[in-house]
């Protein structure tokens, strides 16, 4: 029970976050093709890991260090739209899942056309 509660907070958290930074943070360094992919809330609600895609690589640093100079601001526009006991301390991080799964894809791409070589060289 107490965890479904936490999924819709995290979930609300995210949909807010997702509009302040495309709408209220005015950072150059925010240019490039984002997206806050997950948002979790710790069950004390003290704190919310910040999960961000940055699609460009060598954006990602820039992406990131313009979250954490904004954090305060960031905090405050989402304490004025979600109504919590607490607004949780936000700790952004990069999200390579995108990455590595086009990795992962790559490989198995090369792996399948490996094994096609392989069965023309046999027949």
């Amino acid at each position: 029970m107490g965890f479904d509660r936490i999924d819709r907070i995290s979930e609300e958290v995210r949909r807010e976050l997702d509009q302040i930074l495309r709408e209220d943070v005015r950072d150059p360094r925010l240019s490039g093709m984002f997206s806050i992919v997950r948002a979790e809330v710790t069950r004390d609600l003290r704190f919310c890991k910040v999960r961000v895609s940055v699609l460009e690589k060598d954006k990602r640093e820039q992406v990131l260090a313009a979250l954490k100079s904004g954090a305060g601001f960031i905090r405050r526009e989402l304490g004025k739209r979600v109504q919590l006991r607490y607004v949780p301390e936000l700790i952004f991080e990069l999200d390579t899942n995108i990455e590595y799964a086009a990795h992962i894809n790559e490989l198995l791409n090369s792996a399948a056309k490996r094994n096609e070589q392989d069965e023309e060289k046999h027949d």
